[in-house]
């Protein structure tokens, strides 16, 4: 058999495949809501069924939180062995009044671009992505009857809701998971028809914090002036975190370990990623709001940054109160590059706030994960072959990229497993992921299929048809 007889399997399977995929995103496997723990399993199970129907030897794993689904396929003797990774869990659908249809029940529209669009929870990220694989895996099944290589699958449930169980299951299957290289399918393309493979990821450090004054919220008539406010003192620690001027933040030691981008490098990314405007123009916005002399692709490819990603307190809501509110809460992520440390990171922002707490307020911090930014060399041997296996599928070149998000999987597959990763996805920026109406085009779904057909072939050391 040859590449294009499973890529004739992948086309003419691709309406059941989207079948498949539409059975998968009716579960709403929501990980971060405790009534919706049976909905996780059931995905899970879902799964653990699929991959049976192509020969997988897969089995759901119980965790202390939600279960993994783990599955095998030998390929031949001597070949690569690949572990593929990916979540079935999805993020929470509110507010649910901006969906144009229901979260939960896919549809396939027209775009705005007049791409066909797969619409639902869970669409893009990441159950559209992993079953690409899956219907690739498939698609080599039907056409030669086995695998060009041996194929470990570990689809977790809790991506979504912090991964605490993802490393003591990674090291206490050390044996059983650990394979060639890792492949990940959680990340974006460089653009529509632009294929593309993440060596950087930025690492993150998440916070909550509440400050607490009063025993009780008060009349604002009868208190206010003499009666500290806590969303005012948490509104002035917040202010602070950033160099008004230059964008910087202030936290001491922050840009330890923060690497210099090489003028190459920045030259390069200027010639094939968007611009300012490209970048920011599809969300209403055209200046970058960060660092002072870095492009927006820049920003959040390669340097760190601090974030208010929710704030509270008081009367919120519709009509007024004239309250002076008890407590006020802000959550507050910093994304990590190179070498920095999220203990020193976490460390340096509670400090920062206890050094500005008035001494008649208190404050209770809680911890919402830490990774470090991970960045696979450009030597790595799997590389070459995959850029190439894209690059044919595409007809275009595959572009080495960063990327301004955080998949801890990566640097704790690293750990535990002593392994690299491949990034390789075919998600687009307007996907619209954890935000009302996420989508995942239909032709990405299908050209991932056929990528990933291509992609196992060419890490087998097999030319790129």
């Amino acid at each position: 058999m040859t590449i294009q007889a499973a890529l004739s399997e992948a086309d003419k399977g691709l309406d059941a495949s989207l079948n498949r995929l539409f059975d998968l995103l009716r579960i709403p496997s929501i990980s971060t809501q405790a009534d919706h723990a049976p909905d996780c399993r059931k995905a899970a199970e879902w799964l653990v069924e699929t991959l049976k129907t192509i020969g997988f030897n897969a089995s759901t794993r119980e965790t202390p939180g939600h279960p993994m689904v783990v599955a095998h396929a030998k390929g031949p003797a001597g070949a690569p062995h690949v572990l593929f990774y990916g979540h079935y869990d999805v993020q929470p659908v509110d507010p649910l009044n901006l969906w144009h249809s229901a979260p939960f029940e896919p549809v396939l529209v027209k775009g705005p671009t007049g791409e066909q669009e797969i619409t639902a929870r869970g669409a893009a990220d990441d159950k559209g992505q992993v079953m690409t694989f899956v219907e690739a895996c498939r698609a080599l099944k039907q056409a030669d009857g086995t695998l060009p290589l041996t194929v470990t699958m570990l689809i977790e449930g809790e991506e979504e809701s912090g991964g605490a169980n993802l490393l003591p299951f990674l090291e206490a299957n050390r044996d059983e998971l650990k394979a060639d290289v890792a492949l990940i399918c959680d990340t974006n393309m460089l653009g529509r028809g632009l294929p593309a493979i993440t060596t950087m990821l930025r690492g993150m450090v998440g916070e909550e914090v509440t400050i607490t004054a009063a025993s009780r919220d008060l009349h604002s008539g009868m208190y206010g002036n003499a009666a500290r406010n806590p969303i005012q003192v948490l509104c002035d620690i917040l202010s602070d975190l950033r160099d008004g001027a230059t964008g910087r933040v202030t936290l001491p030691g922050f840009y330890e370990g923060v690497p210099v981008i090489p003028e190459e490098t920045r030259a390069m990314w200027r010639k094939i990623g968007p611009s300012d405007a490209d970048s920011l123009g599809p969300v209403g916005l055209h200046l970058p709001a960060g660092e002072a002399g870095y492009t927006a692709l820049e920003q959040t490819w390669s340097r760190p940054s601090c974030e208010i990603n929710g704030i509270s307190g008081g009367y919120e809501e519709k009509g007024f109160k004239t309250v002076l509110p008890s407590k006020a809460m802000a959550k507050v992520s910093f994304r990590l590059v190179g070498d920095q440390d999220p203990d020193k990171i976490r460390a340096a922002f509670r400090a920062h706030v206890q050094a500005r707490l008035p001494a008649d307020c208190s404050v209770e911090f809680e911890e919402h994960g830490g990774s470090r930014a991970s960045i696979v060399a450009g030597d790595m041997p799997f590389l070459p072959p995959a850029l190439k296996a894209l690059a044919a599928e595409w007809q275009q070149e595959a572009a080495v990229i960063g990327c301004g998000g955080s998949i801890p999987v990566v640097t704790e597959i690293q750990h535990a497993l002593g392994m690299n990763s491949l990034l390789i996805g075919f998600g687009l920026d307007d996907d619209r992921i954890h935000s009302p109406n996420e989508k995942y085009d239909l032709s990405c779904f299908h050209k991932g299929i056929r990528s990933w057909v291509r992609v196992l072939y060419a890490l087998t050391g097999q030319a790129p048809e």
